[in-house]
């Protein structure tokens, strides 16, 4: 069972600032032994907002860092803000709006930027990028890598973390490779939505069991995420926000002790280069 000095660390969810549970979702998480949030913001069309700059992503950020200071004060840790644009908004631009792949990369990038002020101010901990999950044509593959390398470039600027939405894979050396280039470790750079293994950039493992025991086994740093997406149309998707916290107590309950501080403690240290113990004040 989790006990008073282990921290519990959610690398992946988002919140709704207005439409859904949002901080209900947090009291849940710590309600069942959940003590650290990384709150990644919702893609910004989710939001309202159909960028024509990179200006226009602000309001989005501004949105998640208000509503992560909400949650740092329900929980016993705390929680952190990551920042960026949503892979799957290139297509949206390029299929509905008209914009050309360029244009869409361009604007994205734009986006990216107003992120990484965030981060250099630390008013964020990391940015987030990445290319579609789904099968898209050449020119806008090119254009999603493009972006992607550009967050590589931020995160070396800027000493920080980039979290990734990408396509399933248990094989990104090319991905982190093109992090090394830029100066990025590729220890900083996450795969998000992964599976239990993962060569190239640090796995965060969805929270079911089967993956979680193949991280475990393997032994090598890995994070545990829900993907909770917070949407009023798909109530508990991905994960509800009560699961990683239970599947600790899984873990825990199955010997696996040593992958708990793994996943909670050493790999966001080594990553983000947060203190989940330090920071961690149950009542």
């Amino acid at each position: 069972m989790i006990d008073d000095e282990t921290p519990v660390l959610d690398n992946h969810l988002h919140l709704d600032p207005e439409n859904h549970r949002g901080i209900d979702a947090v009291r849940d998480f710590a309600r069942v032994g959940g003590t650290h949030l990384l709150v990644v913001n919702k893609p910004s069309w989710h939001l309202g907002v159909e960028a024509e700059t990179g200006e226009d992503f602000r309001s989005v950020f501004e949105r998640t860092i208000e509503i992560v200071e909400q949650a740092s004060a329900e929980l016993p840790g705390r929680a952190w803000p990551v920042l960026g644009v949503h892979p799957g908004l290139i297509s949206r631009l390029v299929d509905d709006r008209e914009f050309d792949p360029d244009e869409a990369r361009d604007l994205m990038q734009a986006g990216l930027d107003v992120a990484a002020e965030y981060v250099d101010s630390g008013d964020a901990l990391a940015l987030k990028s990445g290319r579609p999950h789904y099968d898209v044509d050449d020119a806008v593959w090119e254009a999603s890598n493009a972006v992607m390398r550009h967050a590589f470039d931020l995160g070396a600027d800027l000493e920080c973390a980039v979290q990734l939405h990408t396509e399933a894979s248990e094989e990104m050396t090319d991905v982190a490779a093109w992090a090394e280039d830029a100066g990025l470790p590729a220890h900083k750079v996450v795969k998000h939505y992964a599976a239990g293994r993962l060569e190239g950039p640090v796995p965060s493992v969805m929270s079911d069991k089967d993956r979680l025991e193949r991280a475990a086994e393997r032994g090598e740093p890995f994070l545990m995420e829900t993907d909770y997406v917070d949407d009023p149309d798909r109530p508990g998707a991905v994960l509800g926000p009560k699961t990683v916290p239970r599947r600790v107590d899984w873990l825990l309950e199955n010997g696996y002790d040593e992958a708990v501080r793994i996943a909670h403690v050493e790999t966001p240290e080594r990553v983000y280069e947060i203190d989940t113990e330090s920071t961690l004040e149950r009542a």
